[in-house]
């Protein structure tokens, strides 16, 4: 045994640590970009389907749905089948399915692909991050981080740049084809550099019973949640049986699944994790930064072509070089947690990712794209001080036994939290579009003077280019309507805007919990 112990404290890769870190991340990367690439997409494949805009959200919420359950036991996955073969059949099988999708001519089939590949693809991001973790000593991990930080920063936001672009060049199909050149290079790339260190090896040698009532658990629990938040604003929240049912699901799921996770003899999932103090605030830090992240990738570009009249790529672009700065900010951040320590950081992140969203409440209805451009590069500013430092403190006092179950809830958080904040981002919008068009309606009234003064100058030059003076009122007030319209939207976006910076100066006081503790040993905390 002990033999056996100082082997494994002695373990390297047999391949230099940073190209198993770029093959791994290959494939994270593909799978994060799947998760926005198809929202600027939607209208197109609603329309090739000749299904409504409500339903082709459904090509969304299957992804997110099957994603995060199998986020959740990927750490259990991984020990069953060996971490390694359960990367390559993640890696294998969401390929195959991208290619499912690209060739769907039906939209159940379309659903069918987008579950299975929500499915594989769940076990990319925590496999990808354990390989991170047990490749590269503790004190090397922040550089590491710094790249692992493109595939789960910079993805989301290149997402609706890649979508818009290859659906308005090409076609919906691309979206998903375009995964199939990459996770091929990915699969070859893993099967030849990345290998299972001793510990791994030993444990995955080890009779595991399936915890099938945990994994019930963790179905109920995270779907259900996934279609409250996501189908809750188009079925009348509780007031329709489905989400009233759902709801019920899911607090089933999570109060039966955490009694049966700290009860049970062999969870699927080990809480014990939650016992490392800088684990739990740094779950709870990059669900506060998922929220942010995701919730903010949809709404710029949904602003943009809902409201500013952009095409599916314009909308994107918008979105491009916030990425490029974030590109070049990443490896600033690593360098400075050399001599910073990292919940500074962190502090400082939160601090700039809250004053942002706060920066861009100021919004108007005429807004140029050199603005929108603005107001995204500044909100990447934050998300660039914020992950690296947070994986990194996040696992720095984790024993190296929880690694597994470690990185597959820290995945979770993030990704749930990041699809509850597309969810929860869109509905605040619609809802504050009617409460914002309650309180400017009543001004669109005769009894009040600058509304008559204002139809009138629209009526007067509509006269004065040959319309008739009927012709010309009606045409006045449709204006005069959709001018309230557009109004009261881009004053939604701003309210959500400025909701969302609540939400992101929620990370300070989290930071400021951490604890300075180091790693002792070079195999991780024990």
């Amino acid at each position: 045994m002990s033999g056996s112990a100082g082997s494994s404290r002695g373990w390297k890769p047999s391949f230099n640590p940073w190209l198993v870190t770029m093959v791994v991340t290959m494939g994270a990367f593909m799978e994060v970009l799947d998760t926005t690439i198809v929202n600027v997409s939607l209208p197109h494949i609603a329309g090739s389907m000749s299904v409504s805009n409500d339903e082709s959200t459904w090509a969304l919420t299957t992804y997110l749905v099957a994603n995060g359950i199998v986020l959740t036991i990927s750490g259990f996955l991984s020990r069953w089948l060996g971490r390694k073969r359960y990367f390559m059949i993640c890696l294998g099988m969401f390929t195959l399915c991208s290619l499912g999708c690209g060739i769907s001519t039906e939209f159940w089939q379309l659903l069918l692909f987008r579950a299975f590949q929500g499915f594989f693809g769940g076990g990319l991001q925590p496999t990808q991050q354990s390989i991170i973790l047990d490749t590269f000593p503790p004190e090397k991990r922040g550089t590491a981080f710094a790249v692992t930080a493109l595939a789960i920063i910079v993805a989301p936001i290149l997402g609706p740049v890649v979508g818009g672009y290859l659906t308005d060049t090409y076609s919906w199909h691309w979206i998903f084809l375009i995964n199939i050149p990459i996770g091929a290079l990915a699969l070859f790339g893993t099967a030849t550099v990345v290998e299972d260190p001793p510990w791994v090896t030993e444990e995955s040698k080890k009779p595991v019973r399936f915890d099938y009532i945990g994994l019930g658990f963790i179905v109920l629990g995270l779907a259900g949640l996934e279609l409250v938040a996501d189908r809750g604003e188009d079925y009348d929240w509780l007031g329709s049986n489905f989400i009233r049912i759902a709801a019920v699901f899911a607090t089933i799921g999570w109060v039966g699944g955490i009694y049966w996770f700290l009860y049970s003899k062999n969870p699927i999932v080990n809480l014990n994790v939650f016992r490392d103090r800088n684990f739990t605030l740094g779950c709870a830090l990059i669900s506060l930064m998922g929220f942010a992240l995701y919730g903010s990738a949809v709404m710029i570009p949904q602003l943009a072509q809902q409201q500013l009249g952009y095409t599916a790529t314009w909308s994107g672009l918008v979105l491009a070089p916030g990425a490029v700065l974030l590109v070049m900010l990443i490896p600033v951040t690593g360098r400075l947690m050399g001599f910073i320590p990292a919940k500074w950081l962190i502090v400082f992140g939160g601090l700039c990712l809250s004053a942002s969203f706060y920066y861009s409440h100021f919004l108007v209805p005429d807004m140029s794209f050199r603005s929108l451009v603005i107001i995204r590069a500044s909100q990447t500013v934050g998300l660039a001080f914020l992950f690296v430092p947070i994986s990194t403190i996040t696992y720095a006092t984790l024993p190296r036994a929880l690694n597994g179950d470690g990185t597959a809830l820290f995945s979770m958080f993030r990704n749930v939290l990041g699809s509850l904040g597309i969810s929860i981002s869109t509905a605040l919008i619609t809802d504050h579009e009617q409460i914002r068009n309650a309180h400017l309606v009543k001004y669109m009234s005769p009894l009040y003077e600058p509304y008559n003064t204002t139809l009138q100058e629209i009526q007067r030059g509509l006269i004065s280019n040959g319309v008739s003076a009927g012709a010309a009122m009606e045409q006045a007030t449709s204006q005069m309507y959709q001018q309230l319209q557009t109004q009261t939207a881009v004053l939604a976006y701003s309210d959500t805007f400025l909701i969302v910076a609540v939400f992101a100066a929620l990370i300070i006081p989290c930071a400021l919990l951490l604890t300075g503790k180091k790693v002792q040993g070079g195999g991780g905390a024990h």
